[in-house]
């Protein structure tokens, strides 16, 4: 999911690392700081069309190396989260780094997501654009509940409760809808998909240049 620049609500300094509440947290995550720069698949890959599957080892060095990786190619993409998926492993798992509509922080991975989006007499429904980092250069109105709950497991297997109102919750709703195999372009009607490529056949280019730029001045 690509981030949103201009955020509604006031400037809430708080940020919440794996669900919980910390002091500061920095600008560049700890895990892309030891990340390596990965392609993105783009649409119409057949991974990004396939329900991945479950990991079922946890607390392994290469499950860690592939959360920092994931880190830091989010980073390099201007993204607030990324699934497995995009990186060309089929495995249930998505990190995130994305402001709610308070401008509290949320940095975290989760890994096996159920999603729960709560109570429907406490939640709407919410137009509003989204992007995607495998469909670079589109952005289009989706409609998402405004709030949500993502129950799953870190990397060392233990539980995690993650819960998100706003543009986080849409972050969670997209980032999940990639671990079934959807991106959002399956949430659009037909008129708006082909729109949606179109953009992403125009943007495309300066996007995937911006992206390379960026990975060049971190020396990755």
């Amino acid at each position: 999911m690509t981030d949103r620049h201009e955020r509604p609500g006031p400037v809430d300094r708080r940020v919440r690392v794996q669900g919980r509440p910390v002091d500061s947290y920095p600008a560049v995550p700890t895990e892309a700081q030891r990340g390596s720069v990965r392609r993105i698949t783009v649409v119409g890959e057949e991974i990004l069309g396939q329900p991945c599957r479950d990991v079922t080892e946890f607390g392994s060095p290469w499950l860690s190396s592939l959360i920092d990786d994931m880190f830091l190619t989010m980073y390099v993409a201007d993204g607030a989260g990324l699934a497995a998926n995009q990186v060309g492993v089929d495995l249930r798992l998505f990190v995130y780094d994305c402001p709610d509509d308070h401008g509290v922080r949320h940095v975290g991975h989760i890994i096996n997501p159920v999603l729960d989006l709560t109570d429907p007499r406490s939640r709407r429904l919410v137009d509003d654009f989204e992007g995607c980092l495998s469909v670079p250069g589109a952005a289009m109105v989706v409609p998402r509940t405004d709030r949500a709950v993502a129950r799953g497991l870190d990397k060392d297997g233990r539980p995690l409760v993650i819960e998100g109102a706003g543009y986080f919750a849409r972050c969670l709703q997209h980032e999940t809808d990639h671990l079934f195999g959807h991106t959002y372009l399956d949430r659009l009607s037909g008129g708006d998909r082909k729109d949606a490529l179109r953009e992403m056949a125009d943007g495309r280019e300066d996007v995937l240049a911006r992206r390379a730029r960026k990975a060049a001045e971190l020396g990755r």
